[in-house]
């Protein structure tokens, strides 16, 4: 973004910063209750408290940034975000079937984008008290220290994460594989990337703008890279939200991967 709009993003840092940490808070007050819950589509479920929390967000950001798009899970995509210089994009709890298992892998995951990139990202997990945040360009940070995605290019399975036949597609001595154990939320399975508890994670594909705007420019600004499998960049804010195949990993590891996969592509 032009220069002219650092003062713009600085004010909405502390306004994404405000906000995310009472919506997190909101939903904590409501984990581990007798919530009503229901399936949306086919297979995903939601809740009264996605239902508050991505009331309470879009309450408080879009009456501050009223010129502002809106893309949230949990609301109603009306298009208009697309003539929209600068959109917030929103998932008001990532993970909710492990929050409604009473699982703390879950988080409140938000992220402002500009021209198909997030400039600002928020990621908060209230049940463990961990804030992810970054500002394009200025790093990124667990609760206000700065992190870093690993370095290196070597394949330690254990540290990684995702949909393990996936996976095994890099595990080229033979054996069984074991990876690091299932996170619930997608948000927070790609920030452990980038504060460098994970070596690299994996989405299965048909993940949306909302499960990936905040922890992409997470992971880039520790560091660390985040793409398609074939290296292309994410773009967000587009008519189609839904995504394939993604990586994340520190840069050196995410580019061993990325090569891997363009000489022996998916099916």
């Amino acid at each position: 973004m032009a220069d002219a709009d650092a003062k713009v993003l600085t004010r909405e840092a502390t306004l994404l910063k405000d906000t995310v940490r009472q919506a997190g808070r909101l939903a904590l007050s409501l984990f581990r209750t007798d919530l009503k819950n229901w399936t949306k589509g086919t297979s995903s479920p939601v809740s009264e408290a996605d239902v508050a929390v991505n009331d309470l967000l879009e309450s408080k950001l879009r009456s501050a940034t009223p010129d502002f798009g809106w893309l949230s899970e949990e609301s109603a995509d009306d298009g208009a975000r697309l003539g929209k210089p600068l959109v917030w994009i929103v998932d008001p709890i990532d993970g909710t079937r492990a929050y409604l298992a009473g699982r703390e892998d879950w988080c409140v995951s938000a992220a402002l984008v500009g021209d198909t990139s997030p400039v600002l990202a928020a990621v908060f997990a209230p049940a463990s008290d961990e804030f992810f945040f970054a500002m394009r360009g200025l790093g990124a940070t667990r609760n206000d220290v700065p992190i870093h995605a690993t370095t290196g290019a070597d394949m330690d399975f254990s540290r990684m994460a995702g949909p393990k036949p996936l996976v095994e597609r890099l595990n080229q001595a033979g054996g069984e594989v074991s990876l690091h154990p299932r996170i619930g939320s997608l948000a927070l399975r790609l920030c452990r990337v980038a504060q460098g508890s994970l070596d690299a994670a994996f989405a299965g594909g048909q993940s949306r703008d909302w499960d990936l705007a905040a922890a992409n420019l997470i992971v880039q600004e520790a560091n660390g890279r985040m793409t398609a499998l074939s290296g292309d960049t994410i773009l967000y804010n587009r008519r189609e939200v839904a995504h394939g195949v993604l990586v994340a990993a520190g840069r050196e590891r995410h580019a061993s991967i990325v090569s891997h996969f363009r000489s022996r592509p998916l099916p």
